[in-house]
């Protein structure tokens, strides 16, 4: 039944019964239902949900369970309205906003008489179904009971109450995602099960290194495999010259960002330099935090040292996948002399493979080989187990990653440029559109050609200006209210051409003299905001 017609009729229908000082008993809860019923049976004659349930003797419960009320709680802001029907006498007096009261409608401090049984549970019926969620189905098979109810009215505080516009303002998610529970994660998501899989039936794996909602959003629809959320976010975004200042709460909130934007691909997390080199239980506290607050499924840590080894071991006998990475190791720049490519010698190459043997053997799932030699990488992926990840590390890699802004063409500055690798290949120039964009628009707002009509969409009428103007000018202000009717009248005029040019362009004839193109353009945008008319010109011409 609607609430709605409950709140006209409660004036109409209270009645006294003693106080209950313990609001969120069952048998209150019980009482109220019933009467609840009652209430209906009234409002609605012959409504099957109006039937009076009596309460079994001694019982503090109904002898039957109530059916569906999934329609008491449509407007929970009307449990509001009849309850501030009551007149002083009988209204409750409301709890402080700081108190912890158990109940929701009663404070402990309340004194006999001031809280009537009157509200007949239909009131707490209605605040729990409202505020907790839209329609507490309490079903015939029993599936949600009285005692439930009465825990979750124990549960709520009363300051919730206090306000009622914050009962349907609770969350600022959509009702639907609010109430639905948890999002259910997409079949479709990449697992390590899905990527062991891809590895074992020999399909290449993609991964893109990407740094923010945005760039994690592109990822997720292009379909890549893997997302990775890298420590060289200090050198693309944060314009620093190695990886090495980037801390690991900056970290984390890059990969929030990211966790948000993608929800099919398999997230790794790089572990910044400095978090993971002093102590087995840094390197643990930090992969934890990676994936408990920065949202990844996986982390990964550079190098193959043994204490590097013995880190990823202590990561991955906690619970946490790890992906390792060798070759070229950015956070080791400081020793190796610079990004210079690694094991083009025999020696050094026979180094790396015993290194990424060794993660392997430390439980890496899988491998990152960084500017290294193709036979090399090559030789490196036949003896593994796992799969390896190639970034100039040629074709035989079992796939291949690169970075978002890299791959895209963005690093037209040139920081940017000199930090751009050789390997990486644009598949567009994005930075070239971007900046051609950005020129455009700088030469359009000292022309005053932008906004102009087309995207100045909010209009005030012509009694409304005449209004605005008288008052400007009884304050003195003659300037602003000249100011404001010229403007108003350029518009109208404005209008008033593009009207006649969206006319003739339907009558089949051309633009009339004195509309030139850019009038005609800026002339479609206001009509398109005062109507819908002229919807199609407007929208052609964008």
């Amino acid at each position: 039944m609607s609430a709605g017609p409950v709140s006209h009729g409660f004036q109409n229908l209270r009645m006294t019964f003693p106080t209950q000082p313990a609001l969120s008993s069952t048998l209150w809860l019980g009482e109220g239902f019933h009467h609840q019923r009652i209430l209906a049976a009234w409002l609605h004659k012959g409504d099957p949900n109006g039937a009076a349930v009596e309460p079994a003797p001694g019982s503090g419960s109904p002898a039957t369970r109530p059916r569906s009320l999934s329609y008491i709680s449509r407007g929970a802001t009307h449990s509001y309205e009849f309850l501030s029907q009551l007149d002083s006498s009988s209204r409750p007096v409301q709890p402080p906003v700081s108190s912890p009261a158990a109940s929701v409608l009663a404070h402990s401090r309340m004194r006999t008489g001031l809280l009537p049984r009157i509200a007949f549970g239909s009131a707490i019926a209605k605040h729990l179904t409202g505020v907790i969620g839209h329609g507490v189905l309490m079903s015939s098979s029993g599936r949600q009971n009285l005692k439930d109810l009465s825990a979750l009215a124990t549960a709520m505080p009363a300051a919730m109450l206090a306000a009622p516009q914050c009962w349907r303002q609770m969350s600022v998610q959509p009702e639907a995602a609010v109430y639905s529970g948890p999002s259910p994660r997409s079949p479709a998501r990449v697992t390590l099960r899905i990527i062991r899989k891809k590895y074992e039936s020999g399909e290449p794996l993609s991964m893109v290194t990407a740094y923010d909602y945005p760039s994690a959003v592109h990822v997720e629809a292009a379909g890549i495999d893997i997302c990775l959320v890298g420590d060289s976010v200090a050198m693309v975004v944060h314009g620093h010259d190695t990886t090495l200042p980037i801390r690991l709460d900056e970290m984390v909130t890059h990969c929030q960002a990211v966790a948000r934007g993608s929800r099919r691909a398999f997230l790794v997390g790089d572990l910044p330099f400095g978090c993971y080199e002093t102590d087995v239980r840094d390197a643990v506290r930090a992969a934890v935090r990676m994936l408990k607050e920065g949202g990844m499924d996986a982390v990964k840590l550079e190098g193959g040292s043994p204490a590097r080894v013995e880190a990823a071991r202590a990561i991955v006998e906690t619970g946490v996948a790890v992906m390792g990475h060798v070759g070229l190791t950015p956070q080791s720049v400081s020793v190796i002399g610079g990004f210079r490519p690694q094991a083009q010698v025999a020696d050094e190459a026979l180094r790396v493979l015993d290194q990424a043997q060794a993660l392997q053997r430390a439980g890496c799932f899988a491998l990152v080989l960084e500017c290294i030699p193709g036979p090399i990488a090559a030789a490196i992926t036949r003896t593994l187990s796992i799969p390896t990840i190639g970034i100039g590390a040629g074709g035989q890699c079992s796939g291949q990653v690169l970075v978002y802004h890299d791959l895209l063409g963005m690093m037209t500055h040139p920081h940017h440029a000199k930090v751009t690798p050789k390997f990486c290949k644009q598949y567009a120039r994005v930075g070239d559109i971007i900046g051609a964009a950005l020129q455009q628009y700088r030469q359009e707002v000292e022309d005053r050609t932008f906004p102009g009509l087309r995207y100045s969409p909010y209009v005030i009428s012509k009694q409304e200006m005449e209004l605005l103007a008288g008052a400007l000018r009884s304050r003195g202000l003659d300037e602003a209210a000249e100011a404001a009717v010229e403007e108003a009248r350029k518009v109208a005029e404005a209008k008033a051409t593009a009207a006649a040019a969206a006319a003739a362009a339907a009558a089949g004839g051309t633009t009339p003299s004195g509309a030139t193109a850019s009038g005609a353009v800026a002339g479609s945008g206001a009509s398109e905001a005062v109507g819908p008319a002229a919807g199609g010109a407007a929208g052609g011409s964008g």
